[in-house]
């Protein structure tokens, strides 16, 4: 049932009155925005009954608008981000997939000229191997966003393509959901890129990047060919900055190797630059932190979801796939990120003390906040709901979680 939130609401006045916040998506103004988007559709050629099959009843979803405020890759520190997404476990499960699919993957690389462990990296960050692809529906999530908030033209666009994925007949509509913006499939395609660059790798007639690993896995690779991915080059590496390092960086300032080298910055392990074409220098938390150069096929993961802090963790858990080490320099932070393994720990130890989380899954939602800040709160600790190690080492200090909550990791 419809619901506006009382924060959403005032958030909305704020709208009113400062033109920003969140919008709160109406009933009535949903119903009207719906025939205007049916008159879209037939504009675009889609079938009238294309339009009122996927619409019939669907009523707006406030969740999407509020998450729509709240995307990690911008709001979470990158020492959190990447050790949620780039952990041993992920690691471990992503070899796995590299040898299970290895003669397809042999084949995309062949096909399409992209690192196999790069492909499958997007696959891991994106939805955890097929894991986790989102659950809200996408007529719905999309409908939603073409009628309230700052970007309905753009979504409109992703509305109408996602109505041509339905009669066209590549996805099953009962497995077209995805993500609060309209990303689906194992690697997470917006339906405007999936109509221009989805592929039938498995030669069923179908491009089902839901049901069909290979041609998900293909599809990606397509779309970092396109972006301009460079055959048997590397997307960079780990560098070490001299002391007091204050010359250019950023993604978009590229140098050639030579003058990066001469401004003293050499590779993590004291090695000279290597690679071909100019490069960019990463620093994403500050000069004190990791830094990286970036050379071109940076950028075409950089396309794939345009934040740093995502195409950082694609790159990074490429190159531990591939054998590599874990990041040698420490992030500027004495309180570091912790990976899935040690959340669920920390939920399980919640869950011990009382608090009801639901099943311990890794995944800080608000419930687990909520329960990280009354646990803060208790024992004097500054309260920001954020799992870290001094969170992990002070619940340690508190009592083991139960023996059945720890085997059952």
């Amino acid at each position: 049932m419809w619901r506006c939130t009382a924060r959403a609401e005032a958030l909305l006045l704020l709208v009113l009155l400062a033109a920003a916040g969140t919008a709160c998506a109406a009933p009535g103004d949903f119903q009207a925005c719906l025939s205007e988007l049916r008159a879209a559709a037939v504009r675009a050629g889609l079938g009238g009954d294309t339009f009122l099959g996927a619409t019939a009843g669907i009523e707006p979803d406030q969740g999407v608008l509020d998450a729509m405020d709240h995307q990690p890759e911008f709001r979470t520190p990158i020492w959190d981000y990447l050790a949620g997404l780039v952990d041993e476990e992920r690691v471990a499960d992503g070899r796995a997939r590299l040898a299970e699919w290895a003669t397809v993957l042999g084949e995309i690389e062949r096909k399409f000229g992209v690192d196999r462990h790069v492909v499958v990296a997007v696959w891991g960050v994106e939805t955890d191997y097929g894991r986790r692809m989102g659950s809200r529906p996408l007529v719905r999530s999309l409908a939603t966003l073409s009628c309230f908030g700052g970007r309905q033209r753009t979504f409109r666009g992703e509305f109408l393509a996602t109505l041509r994925i339905l009669e066209e007949g590549d996805v099953p509509a009962a497995a077209l959901n995805g993500s609060w913006a309209g990303a689906f499939g194992q690697t997470q395609f917006m339906p405007t890129t999936f109509q221009r660059l989805a592929v039938d790798f498995d030669g069923d007639g179908r491009r089902d990047i839901v049901g069909s690993v290979p041609d998900a896995l293909a599809s990606t690779a397509n779309v970092l060919a396109r972006a301009g991915w460079r055959t048997g080059e590397r997307w960079g590496y780990e560098v070490r900055l001299p002391p007091g390092y204050n010359g250019p960086a950023g993604r978009r300032t590229r140098r050639a190797l030579e003058d990066w080298a001469g401004n003293g910055i050499r590779r993590a392990d004291g090695s000279a630059l290597a690679g071909t074409g100019p490069a960019a220098l990463l620093t994403p938390a500050g000069t004190r932190g990791p830094a990286f150069l970036a050379l071109r096929n940076y950028n075409a993961i950089f396309s794939y979801n345009a934040a740093e802090s995502y195409a950082l963790a694609i790159a990074h858990l490429a190159d531990r796939l591939r054998g590599g080490a874990p990041i040698a320099t420490a992030w500027p932070t004495d309180d570091p990120g912790i990976s899935r393994a040690e959340r669920r720990e920390v939920q399980e130890r919640l869950i011990a003390l009382g608090h009801d989380i639901g099943a311990p899954d890794g995944i800080i939602g608000a419930r687990t906040r909520a329960a990280i800040e009354a646990f803060q709160t208790s024992v004097g600790m500054a309260v920001d709901g954020r799992a870290g190690k001094k969170l992990l080492a002070a619940l340690r200090a508190i009592a083991e979680p139960p023996p059945a909550q720890r085997e059952g990791r």
